[in-house]
């Protein structure tokens, strides 16, 4: 009897124990793994997906792995790795026979199409492409595989259809020194002290070198580097038995994007546009055909306002699906699942009535259904719609987030996310809707964690609007103990947050662990609730979203007593840096506040963001028109540096041009004049992806610091 009590003592301590688990750290963040592209096989036996893991070399080199992986579909065996070594392989493809797979791998800045066996012997590379290859297709007989590869402007022959835009010059009066050999080069007289020509050569030879770089377009931002030549995106196909060269089947200084084979294999369907301006005016595009025998690009359907792209045939080849956006307040427009026939006639718009941005689109095998996600209040469900159009079905999700699936027959293969594990791979029966859990890539780390759930809640503002928010304890909570609590804002501004959204999982859980309560909402202008919603914004990215946001943590400390509301800390990247710094421009309550790689003043954002389009687009003009400029200057945070208070850690990337550095070298700088507590942080070879899919240790390292930072000012329970 007394040994009994002893093992039911035990037994009660072992269960109280992993109830309560281990908290979630900063490291953990490297035992996360996703997958990618996932694909389900001709006869729907297996499924191959990319497993992709964070790995170091030493305690300064850390890095990311993409492999391949197959996955039984009987669930009879274990996910199986094909592909190893410190390799970035993606975009895998299914041939039609099933007894092949072709990949691209990257090798430095170049990837090339890969082919691997599945009946045994290594994997070869297929394609040799100058400018390398990418998006593999193949051929519904097997044959052949259809890329695309990104050809530069100065190896594209003939004049563009635009006017050359570099001022007093003309396309073509100048030696094209990049695509010389070298002994074309030599035969070039070059000379600082010869004639005009000869000067015009020597200044050409120096550009061709980016020594320096000679800018004329209009997006001369990328996401990490000055991008001063235009690539066009043009296709190639090549014989799988690699006894022939690739045949290009598009020319000229014109985008062939999106690229897909029609089921008869004569045709492929890509997006497309004739440029009459220079591409980076040109915002939107049109479905095309390319005629395979003859290498005919056509236009298929242009739809008078509309932006129409990513069209794919019906399994029967009578019909293609197709996304629409509407150019009218482009910037906030949903967009839209279309069909149409098969030559383009009969565009239909089908996706409507949900109000939702449709997301990743699957065809049903018999070419009746139309499968879909989007996300909606916080999750990611998948839908579906038949094909003619009519009800729209949640097929399943609920508190998670569908980030990838595909269909085969009965089978619907996904990738979830979900509070109690980032990511994992699952199978559902679409008869009796069962699941089956296909991988346990993070199960299994997990099982020693203490994972915390957020509370969902919704609030009605003063003027009718919802607010969906969230809000998660810190780990260990105690009844009766006040706790600091962390307001995390999203970014966008239209992105959207919620149990589904695997970006802010690792974060949040690490401030929870850290003993901070953890509020998040979805203010006007968010994704997942709809048009107006998402428009509620317009000309006003400070004022109202601040109130939807700090009326959401006001309504958390009613509903949460464990909220010490004098000790509340704020953050948020990107369009919440910019928020962040608003708040602190115009509230004083909080202990500390994190701006991550924010827009601060607009009117420099203008210039020196390639995410400058949201200037017109969210205030209706430039900052060179008065009543624009004052609207600008009246939403920009940098407008009110003088009435910040709070610590503030800026932290930003030196290789960020999306929003761009100057803004926060300004709000720094600024700061320091006005001797507020200010702290700056600048991570090397990093731009606006930073938090997402930056270099692994400076993930780690940004998490920290800022836990650090609020753990400064932070006052925690004995």
């Amino acid at each position: 009897m007394k040994s009994l009590k002893l093992l039911l003592l035990f037994w009660i301590s072992f269960s109280v124990n992993a109830q309560i688990g281990k908290p979630i750290v900063a490291s953990d963040l490297m035992k996360i793994v996703t997958t990618g592209n996932l694909q389900i096989s001709p006869d729907g036996s297996k499924a191959v997906t990319v497993v992709i893991r964070k790995a170091v070399k030493n305690e300064n080199e850390y890095y990311y792995t993409r492999h391949l992986y197959l996955l039984d579909l009987s669930n009879k065996s274990e996910p199986m790795q094909l592909t190893f070594g410190d390799r970035s392989d993606g975009q895998p493809q299914w041939s039609p026979d099933g007894k092949q797979i072709a990949f691209t791998r990257t090798d430095g800045d170049k990837s090339q199409i890969w082919l691997l066996p599945l009946g045994g012997g290594e994997a070869h590379v297929l394609t040799k492409a100058e400018f390398g290859a990418g998006s593999p297709r193949w051929s519904p007989d097997g044959k052949k595989i259809l890329y695309t590869s990104m050809i530069p402007f100065y190896a594209i022959e003939g004049k563009t259809t635009w006017t050359y835009e570099r001022p007093g010059r003309t396309q073509g009066d100048e030696p094209n020194f990049k695509n010389m050999k070298a002994d074309e080069k030599k035969k070039v007289t070059t000379s600082p002290d010869g004639s005009l020509a000869d000067v015009r050569a020597w200044l050409a030879k120096n550009a061709s070198e980016s020594n320096p770089r000679v800018l004329n377009r209009q997006n001369i931002q990328g996401e990490l580097n000055l991008q001063p030549d235009e690539n066009f995106s043009h296709v190639f196909i090549i014989d799988v038995s690699g006894d022939s060269k690739a045949v290009q089947l598009t020319q000229g200084f014109q985008n062939f994007n999106n690229t897909e084979w029609a089921p008869d294999g004569k045709k492929i369907i890509c997006d497309s546009k004739a440029y009459t301006v220079h591409p980076d005016k040109e915002r939107d595009n049109d479905l095309w055909t390319i005629d395979v025998e003859s290498k005919q690009a056509k236009l298929l359907l242009h739809w008078d306002g509309y932006s129409i792209g990513n069209a794919s045939y019906s399994p029967d080849g009578n019909s293609i699906s197709f996304y629409a956006n509407n150019t009218n307040g482009r910037s906030f427009a949903q967009s839209i699942i279309a069909t149409a026939t098969a030559s383009g006639e009969k565009p239909t718009l089908i996706t409507t009535a949900l109000d939702r941005d449709a997301g990743q689109l699957v065809w049903s095998e018999d070419s009746k259904t139309i499968y879909f996600t989007a996300q909606a209040d916080g999750d990611i469900p998948v839908y579906s719609i038949p094909a003619s159009g009519g009800a729209i079905t949640k097929v399943f999700g609920k508190d998670n987030g569908i980030n990838d699936f595909d269909i085969r027959a009965d089978k619907l293969v996904y990738a979830l996310t979900e509070t109690k594990n980032p990511w994992e791979i699952y199978q559902l029966n679409l008869k009796d809707k069962s699941a089956t859990q296909l991988t346990h890539f993070n199960e299994g780390w997990l099982k020693e964690k203490q994972i915390i759930s957020p509370k969902e809640y919704w609030q009605t503002r003063p003027d009718g609007t919802k607010v969906q928010y969230w809000v998660m304890e810190p780990i260990n909570k105690k009844e009766g103990v006040k706790y600091p609590t962390i307001l995390n804002i999203h970014g966008g501004p239209s992105a959207m947050w919620g149990p589904g959204i695997f970006s802010m999982w690792h974060e949040y859980q690490l401030e929870n662990s850290w003993g901070y309560g953890v509020v998040y909402c979805n203010p006007r202008g968010s994704g997942g609730y709809g048009d107006k919603f998402k428009r509620a914004n317009f000309k006003d990215w400070g004022t109202s979203p601040m109130n939807d946001i700090l009326s959401s943590l006001d309504e958390a400390m009613k509903n949460n007593s464990w909220i010490d509301k004098d000790n509340l800390f704020v953050e948020g990247g990107s369009y919440a840096g910019y928020m962040v710094a608003w708040i602190v421009g115009h509230d004083n309550h909080f202990k500390a506040a994190n701006a991550q790689r924010g827009v601060y003043d607009l009117t420099t954002f203008m210039g020196e963001g390639n995410a400058w389009r949201l200037v017109p687009d969210h205030f209706g003009g430039y900052p060179w028109d008065k009543e624009t400029k004052k609207l600008l200057d009246a939403n920009s945070p940098y407008t009110f540096v003088n009435n910040i208070n709070t610590p503030l850690l800026i932290i930003h990337g030196d290789q960020d041009l999306r929003t761009g550095v100057i803004q926060s070298e300004m709000l720094y700088k600024s700061l320091k004049i006005l001797n507020k507590p200010v702290e700056y942080i600048r991570y090397p070879k990093e731009g606006h992806e930073l938090t997402r899919s930056g270099n692994p240790g400076r993930m780690m390292d940004h998490l920290l610091r800022v836990i650090e930072f609020f753990e400064r000012y932070a006052k925690h329970p004995n």
